[in-house]
């Protein structure tokens, strides 16, 4: 059945009053809006400066209502930093106890150190340099591996002494004439120096392979996992090189036998600095005369 076409509110004088409120105020915004239309059309001067006042009036209201707006919509942004910030505190302050952790041993092992050192009155021994000279030729296809350095005896330089460039260890002399001297490289297969690992002190020989890289081995133990990038610097035995000079740097992973690259490439150096042996041979002792 369709409903009725008669809306009259009935006996409900809230109904009554609802309705007749609505009209008015319908009437009122029509008023409204027709006054503000001929004032627009007939004198435009004073409806802008009338659109000004209710800006004024209401520009503080809006800002208020925007305000809160803004600040509503910005609670889960808030929410989400905050915890983030709280899982970032909770990570950094786990990072500064490890780091603090790992200070006070360093400083244990450098008090330790200086104890023993001083226990033992021990000394550091440098290499004093003998000459620099500049690399005149080095062989690169050969499966030998020489350099000609300029300088001979007449400047001091003898067998066995260390040669070595600002990225490293290049070798050893081998054969010395008067102005000229033969240095083995580290590549060669005749080469082995003593080395150690620098982040655990891994004792380890670096061999020559003849191709313009290293073998490195355990010196004391098989089974070694050795890792990409891992260095390798001059223990000091043997008493020819010294020790701390950088030799290798290992290229892949493996165990047992590591492939390396050396940190000198004399192929691209001018010039090269001998050094005195580690701990040079004593002088012979001269016999009792009778």
């Amino acid at each position: 059945m369709a409903p009725s076409r008669n809306r009259r509110p009935g006996f409900s004088r809230r109904a009554q009053y609802s309705l007749f409120l609505g009209y008015v105020i319908a009437v009122a915004g029509s008023l409204v809006g027709a006054v503000l239309l001929a004032l627009a059309t007939l004198d435009p001067p004073a409806f802008a400066a009338l659109r000004a006042s209710m800006g004024e009036v209401t520009t503080p209201v809006s800002s208020g209502i925007a305000g809160v707006g803004r600040g509503i919509g910005a609670i889960p942004s808030s929410i989400g930093s905050y915890v983030a910030v709280r899982d970032k505190n909770v990570a950094l302050q786990k990072q500064i106890d490890d780091v603090h952790a790992l200070l006070m041993r360093a400083r244990s092992l450098s008090y330790e150190n200086r104890r023993l050192k001083a226990l033992l009155q021990m000394r550091e021994h440098i290499a004093n340099p003998v000459v620099a000279a500049r690399l005149v030729s080095s062989s690169a296809s050969s499966t030998r591996r020489y350099a000609v350095l300029n300088a001979g005896s007449w400047q001091g330089v003898k067998t066995g002494q260390p040669v070595r460039g600002p990225e490293g260890l290049i070798g050893r002399i081998l054969e010395v004439g008067p102005n000229s001297a033969r240095v083995l490289l580290l590549s060669d297969p005749e080469s082995i120096v003593p080395v150690r690992r620098t982040r655990d002190g891994l004792p380890a020989l670096a061999a020559g392979r003849g191709d313009g890289l290293l073998d490195i081995r355990s010196a004391t133990s098989a089974n070694i996992g050795f890792e990409p990038n891992d260095v390798f610097v001059t223990s000091g035995a043997g008493g020819i090189y010294s020790p701390n000079v950088p030799v290798a740097r290992v290229i892949k992973r493996s165990r047992d036998i590591a492939l390396a690259r050396t940190f000198a490439q004399p192929d691209t150096l001018d010039f090269a600095l001998v050094q005195q042996a580690f701990m040079p041979e004593a002088p012979p002792v001269p016999a009792p005369v009778k």
